[in-house]
């Protein structure tokens, strides 16, 4: 494969999103001891429409931006590419004002009227400030992606998840702690650490921008003539990009919009108080699933590395480099998910039990059934970064929405039978993404003409990750009765990853030109090969 490949790109990009999700970590984990299910439910909905605002502010342009810098540089057109920047951010500036303003605004109607949860109120007022400065972000890092410069990206991604986490812990801690307060102002108070987060990372981001910029404008000298855009053509280019994937990064909050507004009740329809319907949900959005979005993190990031490498070539026609990137990006994929997946699954009890000790069994049952999401999550990522890039942004929202439909139709059902409860809006979920990534890799298949094999690219994997979940249980199992939960299921994890690249190599799912795209590679490939671990290619 070229050098100049999305992975890359995905690799500083996913390096900085493991990190980003430690620190998230180290936030939603303390703050759900701290707060518990039940302020996890208030903050939860501020969450919520915090992220579906965002999606219409500025979720949708960092790939439209992405793109059309690509596409101007991929013609020469230094200057053009900077014009979109430009445009671009003023764009974003008042869009982000006007999200600001409609939380602001319209969050007593949001939480007491909409979603019936009058002490969500605070949560969702402080989560304002964010969406201004996020949106602001959004162009710098759109621009920056657009050119094949993910570190920027990373590091205010990095930025603003430690001011967040920093912040927010520490006000929440402080009212629940030192005032004494209810936990409602706790739960807003985390939600306001949103807002600082945004704050640095702008300030972040504008200042390697600032730094960057005498550098960019003498490229412009270096680039061909072309008659520029207008301002009223760019920003019609941009919506065209950037509406449909913003109607798309819609659809995940307002899945969870409906749930928030369709679980809670259906759960008090079974019997259940308000308190305990709440709580099922914290349980539910503030905690499963935060862990089910974890290992989604590499694969949004081969998604954005993979929008403008795929544009660029489909632009310069280069149909055999759009095949071979669409190929790989699945396959990494799903190495990366299906492990993941199995893994969550055979631990879901352990694991709940270990970062929410205070929680019951039930929290554990809900990751359980959340679990399967993640391999179906990880693949419809990367499959709609490639449509992105193909300029179909419109198919990946389509069969998101078809999946969505299903979603509520399941929870709807299912949620309200008492043995199953909360948990029918995870297996409603599963399903969603297991339809839109079904929908999601026949137009792939139909628009690259790309051969997918699943046995090429799935067999093996499934053998590792099968080892792997079998080995995990029984190290588990074995050691709980000696060591208790929380050390046997740290000691199980670690184990099991260990497990699963051994199966990877063992049967040959990885090869030589897996290692030649990580630093050293080849050198530790020679090393395993010594030791017969490696033969050669797949």
């Amino acid at each position: 494969m070229k050098q100049d490949t999305f992975l890359k790109g995905a690799a500083v990009l996913g390096a900085a999103g493991m990190l980003v999700k430690v620190l998230g970590a180290f936030f939603r984990i303390p703050l759900g001891n701290i707060i518990g299910s039940d302020g996890m439910g208030y903050y939860q909905v501020g969450y919520t429409i915090y992220n579906f605002l965002l999606a219409f502010t500025a979720a949708g342009f960092p790939t439209a931006i992405s793109k059309l810098v690509a596409e101007k540089r991929a013609q020469g057109d230094f200057r053009g590419a900077h014009k979109v920047f430009k445009v671009s951010f003023r764009l974003l500036f008042g869009l982000g004002a006007a999200g600001m303003l409609i939380i602001a605004v319209f969050a007593g109607f949001l939480a007491n009227t909409f979603f019936s949860n009058p002490n969500a109120y605070f949560a969702v007022l402080a989560m304002s400030p964010a969406i201004f400065f996020v949106s602001i972000l959004a162009a710098f890092r759109g621009y920056f992606q657009g050119m094949k410069e993910m570190k920027p990206t990373a590091i205010s991604q990095i930025v603003e998840q430690a001011a967040r986490v920093t912040l927010g812990l520490t006000l929440a801690v402080i009212i629940i702690y030192v005032v004494a307060a209810d936990v409602k102002y706790a739960a807003a108070a985390a939600s306001f650490g949103a807002g600082a987060g945004a704050i640095a990372g702008t300030l972040a981001m504008a200042r390697i921008y600032l730094k960057r910029k005498p550098k960019i404008v003498r490229g412009f000298s270096e680039g061909v003539r072309i008659q520029p855009d207008s301002v009223q053509n760019i920003i019609r280019k941009l919506l065209k990009v950037a509406v449909p994937i913003a109607i798309g990064a819609s659809v995940v909050p307002m899945i969870n919009m409906f749930d928030t507004f369709l679980v809670v009740r259906r759960l008090q329809d079974i019997g259940f108080t308000y308190l305990e319907a709440n709580s099922l949900y914290g349980q539910l959005q503030g905690m499963a699933n935060t862990l089910i979005n974890l290992p989604q993190v590499l694969t949004v990031a081969i998604a954005v590395s993979l929008v403008p490498v795929i544009s660029e070539a489909f632009t310069r026609e280069d149909y055999d480099g759009v095949k071979a990137d669409t190929q790989s990006a699945i396959r990494v994929g799903f190495l990366m998910g299906l492990p993941a997946s199995i893994g969550l699954l055979v631990l879901a009890g352990p694991i709940m039990s270990l970062l929410y000790p205070n929680e019951p069994a039930s929290a554990g049952q809900v990751l359980f059934a959340l679990a399967p999401a993640v391999i179906f999550l990880t693949q419809v990522q990367v499959l709609t970064g490639i449509l992105q890039g193909l300029g179909k942004a419109h198919i990946p929202v389509r069969n998101l929405l078809i999946g969505a439909f299903f979603k509520l139709i399941i929870t709807y059902i299912l949620t309200g039978i008492p043995a199953i409860n909360v948990r029918g809006a995870a297996i409603g979920t599963v399903m969603a993404y297991a339809i839109a990534f079904s929908l999601n890799l026949y137009a792939v298949k139909r628009e690259t003409r790309a051969i997918i094999s699943f046995r090429k690219i799935a067999m093996r994997p499934i053998l590792a990750a099968a080892t792997m979940g079998a080995v995990v249980l029984m190290v588990h199992r074995m050691l709980l009765g000696v060591l208790g939960n929380s050390l046997s299921t740290i000691i199980a994890i670690p184990i099991g990853g260990g497990v699963y690249l051994l199966m990877l190599m063992l049967t040959r799912a990885v090869g030589k030109e897996d290692f030649d795209l990580i630093p050293k590679g080849d050198k530790l490939f020679k090393i395993l090969n010594r030791f017969g671990l490696m033969r050669g290619k797949r």
